[in-house]
């Protein structure tokens, strides 16, 4: 695929028609944000935690390896990081207004769908004995022996926001989608063996992993609540990716589709072609040569009157 002349389209020449055309989506972003807040204010479900069931949630009562307000620099921040860097060196507002948007659909959807399903569940985290007990000493209920928290309303709140984990899905959600963008501009799929791309691909994977291995370690979360996490946001992410970018081991993998659509609009290149439309493409042209050489040779025939049955179409004159 051709590519323009680098700087035609900045943020300055074409971002606010760019961001106009999409100004429902940033509305959806608006309405996902109210949702996701809206979740986190409400109160969980309060699963029944029997007297027996404790002995699986008295660990220790830690804080965070990583804070809460690190996640957004570590799912949001980092990656615009490089998106803008990215915009930098090419110039294109296409792939800036597209990339950013993904992203934030990646986390925002990712988000309001762990909140969801946190408020519905109700798991109480490792260290939920602590939480309900400060002081250590349990209070059941006498009939049903459920527990009968004398803790700290937001600290037994949060308690019951074990599955699944959040820290774990918005890191994966945001950096999956790096790792996808990185995959399209470095071309790792170009088949030339170079395994230096593949390093830099898994480098945002290696690290949203570190944070879910920190919240197992932290005793908020159970293995099976930072698996489903981190599942969740690999999955969402990849949709938003394609969304607006192809595959990264498609031709055109490098920018989004945005950019293609315009090329072809404005008649600067012909749309973004498949492996089918590639084939035919292929094919159309060894018939056009075949047929070209078909005619010089049947040329040179008849002005050489050339009557050799072979080179004459099986004519015997």
């Amino acid at each position: 695929m051709p590519e323009i002349q680098l700087g035609s389209h900045t943020v300055r020449s074409h971002g606010v028609q760019v961001a106009r055309f999409h100004m429902h989506d940033w509305l959806i972003l608006v309405v996902l944000a109210a949702i996701d807040l809206g979740l986190n204010l409400i109160e969980p479900f309060h699963r029944f935690v029997g007297e027996d069931m404790m002995t699986d949630l008295k660990y220790p009562l830690k804080g965070n390896t990583v804070p809460f307000w690190g996640v957004p620099i570590i799912a949001i921040l980092l990656p615009l990081a490089i998106i803008v860097v990215y915009y930098f060196i090419r110039r294109d507002v296409y792939d800036l207004h597209h990339a950013i948007l993904g992203l934030l659909f990646s986390v925002f959807i990712t988000a309001v769908l762990t909140d969801a399903i946190k408020d519905g569940v109700g798991r109480p985290r490792p260290d939920f004995f602590w939480r309900c007990f400060p002081d250590g000493k349990g209070v059941f209920d006498p009939v049903t022996k459920n527990v009968m928290c004398t803790g700290e309303k937001s600290v037994i709140k949060e308690g019951h926001k074990s599955f699944p984990s959040g820290h774990t899905s918005w890191s994966f959600a945001g950096l999956t989608f790096i790792a996808w963008y990185l995959s399209g501009k470095v071309r790792v799929f170009d088949r030339k063996g170079h395994v230096a791309k593949l390093c830099i691909v898994f480098s945002p994977l290696l690290l949203a992993a570190l944070v879910a291995v920190s919240r197992v370690d932290d005793y908020w979360h159970h293995w099976q609540d930072v698996f489903a996490g981190g599942l969740l946001g690999v999955i969402v992410s990849s949709f938003c990716y394609l969304q607006f970018f192809p595959p990264p081991y498609d031709t055109d993998g490098w920018g989004p589709h945005a950019y293609f659509q315009m090329l072809s609009d404005s008649g600067n290149a012909q749309p973004p072609s498949t492996n089918a439309s590639s084939l035919n493409v292929q094919q159309a042209e060894l018939e056009s040569i075949y047929i070209h050489h078909h005619q010089v040779v049947e040329a040179s025939q008849t002005s050489s009157g050339d009557t050799n049955p072979m080179l004459n179409g099986g004519r015997i004159h």
